[in-house]
């Protein structure tokens, strides 16, 4: 047998690089993690810090949708840009201009002196958030390209981002209750400088694609996704009818359709359309953004609940809602196996009938409430049926790409995600001001200023939730035209 002499001269690897890859490739995948991880953690944060901002700042339950709200719209209104980014100029690149974009803003909103101020720099957080996210999940995808490994790798990631919801639930409670709601806002900067200093030394730049951007989709997509929203939240304190809502929210999905075209013309679109090509990838992308409006209620409205009329301190608080990420721990790893022994489409149906049944359970809360009676089971189903809608939609929606599609798949499921969480929210909200202000007509006789406002808030909550009740209602029936597992193999070889 001859022996060519590169094969002689070859360095024989050592033993200890497979151990230095598999310690690197971990690291990696913490890191990236992590980002998901302090994007949640921004989220919970926030959500304990909004009495404190209604009353340091005089911001109404309105503005308290829009410190929200801004960052989703700015977020889900530019997350397709940010993943063409990553994909033309460089993953690791976006991901940590998007991480220090975020930082920084996270920094500076600690001082905000106004609910203006406030607002404008959640909303370049959202800039920043846009810019990381898909890359990091496609520099997750990159990086695991075998099926088993991908999915557990997006489980972990997925897990990790929970564990950091129940993390910043209790770290934000402690330090409001000790100081104020001001130093909430700045835990999450230590881990972005941690994310900046890290990711270049384990990381490796992915290869450009040649290509241009889709800047009038971008624009288009992300002036509908605002108009739509500021439309449908002034809709909470006017008529259909007043010209301020009917006007902005028929612009908004005018834009949406005009962006439809755009995409179907562009050379090279910011929304690749052959992703839609796939039957069960667009149902669940259809579901990943019923689903949103099911979730975005439960933190927005206890935690006002239990600030402002239950009589919890902010950390009490924080604990209360900790079920939910402990839940969402525990059962993102089954829903993993759950996902391989049932499918993708019976896991999201048993998932979108957990979220109805919570969010009902939840609209029947009343003052006189009994947490362990009342609140903890909902608050395990809620967390129970998020880990199984969110697992499998997220395998449906980046499964069976070519590795150039990664950022512009995982780019449209974030992209859904945020974007539905913002119009849920802005419908929740409007839903529960009209609810309210039919409950003052039905006070009880002889109560006081405090018992009216809890009256007023708690049947605005409830038909909030009633409305969260319905999203998840469409979530699982987009579920219901997802195909199970061998099913579109049969239908081929049947024909």
């Amino acid at each position: 047998m001859s022996v060519h002499t590169s094969e002689l001269s070859a360095p024989r690897p050592s033993p200890a690089a497979p151990r230095r890859g598999a310690v690197r490739a971990g690291t990696a995948l913490a890191l990236l993690a992590g980002c998901n991880a302090m994007v949640l953690l921004d989220e919970s944060m926030v959500q304990i810090a909004l009495p404190g901002m209604s009353q340091g700042l005089g911001l109404t339950p309105v503005g308290l949708g829009w410190v929200i709200n801004a960052y989703l719209l700015a977020f889900g209104g530019l997350l397709l840009l940010g993943g063409r980014m990553g994909d033309l100029l460089g993953r690791r690149k976006v991901f940590l201009t998007g991480v220090a974009l975020f930082t920084v803003a996270a920094a500076l909103r600690g001082a905000a002196t106004s609910g203006d101020l406030l607002i404008a720099l959640r909303a370049v957080q959202g800039v920043g958030s846009a810019l990381a996210t898909p890359s990091a999940l496609a520099l997750v995808l990159s990086m695991f390209g075998e099926e088993t490994a991908r999915k557990r790798a997006i489980a972990l990631y997925l897990a990790v981002g929970a564990a950091s919801t129940a993390g910043g639930l209790l770290l934000a409670g402690t330090l409001s209750s000790l100081s104020s709601w001001r130093w909430v806002l700045l835990l999450n900067v230590p881990l972005g400088l941690l994310i900046l200093l890290l990711v270049p030394l384990v990381i490796d730049e992915t290869r450009p694609s040649r290509g241009r951007f889709d800047l009038t989709g971008a624009l288009v997509s992300t002036a509908g996704a605002v108009s739509l929203v500021f439309g449908l939240t002034r809709a909470a304190e006017h008529p259909w009818t007043d010209v301020t809502v009917a006007g902005p929210a028929a612009a908004g999905l005018a834009l949406l359709l005009l962006f439809l075209v755009i995409e179907r013309q562009a050379q090279q679109p910011i929304v690749v359309l052959r992703l839609f090509s796939d039957r069960n990838r667009t149902w669940a992308y259809v579901g990943t953004f019923a689903v949103q409006g099911a979730l975005i209620g439960t933190g927005f409205f206890l935690v006002q609940f239990f600030q402002q009329f239950a009589g919890y301190s902010p950390l009490l608080s924080a604990v209360a809602l900790t079920p939910v990420a402990a839940a969402m721990i525990t059962m993102s790893g089954a829903a993993v196996w759950l996902e391989r022994q049932l499918g993708p489409r019976k896991l999201l149906l048993a998932g979108a009938l957990l979220l109805i049944t919570s969010n009902v359970w939840l609209s029947r809360l009343t003052p006189d409430f009994g947490y362990w009676g009342s609140v903890l089971p909902a608050l395990l189903l809620f967390g129970s049926g998020m880990a199984f809608c969110v697992v499998p939609s997220a395998i449906l929606a980046t499964s069976g790409l070519h590795s150039d599609e990664a950022g512009a798949a995982s780019s449209v499921h974030n992209a859904l995600q945020t974007v539905g969480a913002s119009l849920g929210l802005a419908i929740l909200v409007t839903v529960g001001t009209h609810a309210g202000r039919g409950a003052e007509q039905t006070l009880p006789a002889g109560a006081s200023p405090e018992q009216a406002m809890g009256h007023v808030f708690v049947q605005s909550m409830s038909a909030s939730f009633l409305a969260g009740a319905g999203f998840a209602a469409a979530a699982f029936l987009a579920a219901l035209f997802i195909r199970p597992p061998g099913a579109a193999a049969a239908r081929t070889s049947n024909s």
